[in-house]
């Protein structure tokens, strides 16, 4: 076991703790510098991270007004691309339309030929009165004919507007004949393909 220290007269004295405050301010002070130091270090990255954002901003910003304006260019490209197709369509529509039309005319006119050509047989079966019915029939087929090949487009457009108008039922009935037709044309000529 220690013995304890004694002073001049032979009496033990205790020993004096050691002062911790001043050692207490010497750790302290080390502590706060370095927080202080931490503190500026990251207040020199938060202030370097600002700028980083706001160069990036800008760049991002130029990078798409750069874009903005060739995709600008280009659009007015495709604008007058588009255009042209149009009316490339527009022309293309009008020539087939008007083919479309004189076949029709023609169809029709075969129709009221044949029509005026049965009339004398029809004569010799069935008699004169309805023989006069035929070719009355195939004179109103022709006129309609030379009527169709007379008219243009437009007028066309117009005049069927008006028969829809005037009889929206019966245009429902002739526009479903004409697909039931159509249909059958089409399915026959893809058969024999």
């Amino acid at each position: 076991m220690a013995k304890s220290p004694t002073d001049s007269t032979g009496k033990t004295t205790a020993k004096k703790p050691a002062a911790r405050k001043p050692a207490a301010k010497a750790t302290a002070q080390p502590a706060a510098s370095a927080t202080g130091e931490a503190k500026a270090k990251f207040a020199k990255a938060i202030e370097e991270a600002r700028g980083g954002a706001v160069a990036l901003s800008k760049q991002a910003q130029d990078k798409a007004g750069a874009y903005r304006e060739k995709i600008a260019g280009q659009s007015e490209a495709w604008i007058e691309d588009a255009k042209s197709y149009g009316d490339q369509a527009k022309q293309r529509a009008a020539e087939l339309a008007e083919d479309g039309k004189v076949r029709a005319s023609e169809a029709i006119s075969g129709l009221g030929k044949i029509v005026a050509d049965t009339a004398p047989t029809i004569d010799e079966k069935l008699g004169e009165k309805y023989g006069d019915y035929a070719r009355t029939a195939a004179r109103s087929i022709q006129e309609g004919a030379a009527k169709l090949e007379a008219k243009d487009l437009g007028e066309l457009g117009g005049d069927a507007k008006e028969f829809v108008r005037k009889s929206p039922g019966l245009a429902i009935g002739l526009a479903a004949v004409a697909g039931f037709m159509l249909s059958r044309i089409f399915k026959g000529s893809s058969s024999e393909d």
